[in-house]
């Protein structure tokens, strides 16, 4: 396995309302999305940056903890 990829960055995506969408977004020349998960208040997703996952879009009031930190999205 490729080391890289197991030491990709992790992010938590915690559920503040339900209905918070998590979008996994590919690398390349073209960005696509390529998975996508739905979670309800409460709930929580560790997600990892892979050689595939090169950005992560999250709609929806939740809070995302990082290792730079973490924010509070809202829905309004």
């Amino acid at each position: 396995m490729d080391e890289s990829v197991v030491a990709g960055q992790y992010i938590v995506v915690k559920a503040n309302k339900d209905g918070v969408k998590v979008i996994g977004m590919t690398r390349g020349k073209d960005t696509k999305f390529h998975h996508t998960e739905k979670l309800n208040k409460g709930e929580v997703m560790i997600c990892q940056f892979t050689q595939d996952t090169s950005a992560i879009k999250i709609n929806g009031a939740s809070t995302i903890i990082t290792e730079y930190g973490e924010v509070t999205s809202d829905d309004e």
